[in-house]
């Protein structure tokens, strides 16, 4: 054996053993949190996740335009998932609050930013974003990502990777705001495809348009044909999630 080789003592120091002990049971944090979103969140399908930016302004135009949609959406037979905080997802709870259907909000506990809005007629708290995550992909028939920044970001990255692996169903992912969005979906195609890191059918994933109603439209012309719940295969897929 290599003299320079790392040997981990398998003994804990009591230290070591009460650290463990605290993860060991945090598991049980853990589970309850999804224990709790797959029960509350079952029912809420057919179901939209709208995503953007918790600094943005009541006066900003996008405020507005992700009201507008959530709206349009609720109207439509669209239960509305947001993160439950402030800017866009304010905006997204406060259309669909207004709506027809179902308003939710996947809140988060964190030091800075967040704070729940009032217009979640269904609303959870989470403490670990992996577990959170996990509610905005199960249950939605589509995703509306309006300009934000990384928090939003990472959501998209997550939808993209998850539908081009085949670890969840095809759904229709939307970017709105054209001007906001387009230089980073041309570097996709100009970098990321022409480097070979993506394929060049992964462009098709992605949807970028700037009306509500084109939104709405947009939902149900991919599900044309058939209905909203999940087909056999489909659901097979998601408990793999």
């Amino acid at each position: 054996m290599d003299a320079d080789r790392k040997i981990i003592d398998p003994d804990l120091t009591p230290l070591n053993e009460s650290k463990l002990s605290r993860e060991s049971w945090k598991i049980f944090q853990i589970m309850a949190e999804f224990v709790e979103g797959f029960e509350r969140l079952a029912k809420i399908s057919p179901s939209v996740s709208i995503f953007g930016s918790a600094r943005t302004k009541k006066d900003n135009p996008y405020y507005k335009l992700a009201e507008d949609i959530a709206n349009e959406l609720s109207n439509a037979g669209f239960s509305v998932v947001s993160g439950g905080g402030p800017g866009i997802m304010e905006a997204a709870n406060k259309g669909a609050f207004e709506g027809k259907s179902p308003s939710v909000g996947l809140n988060i506990q964190l030091p800075n930013e967040q704070s729940g809005n009032g217009y979640q007629d269904i609303n959870l708290t989470f403490r670990h974003f992996f577990s959170r995550k996990v509610m905005f992909v199960k249950y939605a028939s589509a995703y509306v990502v309006l300009p934000g920044g990384f928090g939003t970001l990472d959501e998209l990255a997550e939808i993209l990777t998850l539908v081009q692996t085949g670890k969840s169903r095809r759904i229709p992912i939307i970017l709105v705001v054209s001007s906001f969005w387009s230089k980073l979906v041309d570097w996709f195609q100009t970098t990321l495809v022409d480097e070979g890191t993506i394929s060049p059918e992964d462009m098709d994933l992605i949807t970028i348009l700037d009306d509500p109603k084109e939104v709405v439209n947009a939902i149900f012309e991919h599900y044309a044909g058939r209905n909203f719940e999940l087909s056999i295969e489909e659901q097979k897929t998601m408990l793999e999630l």
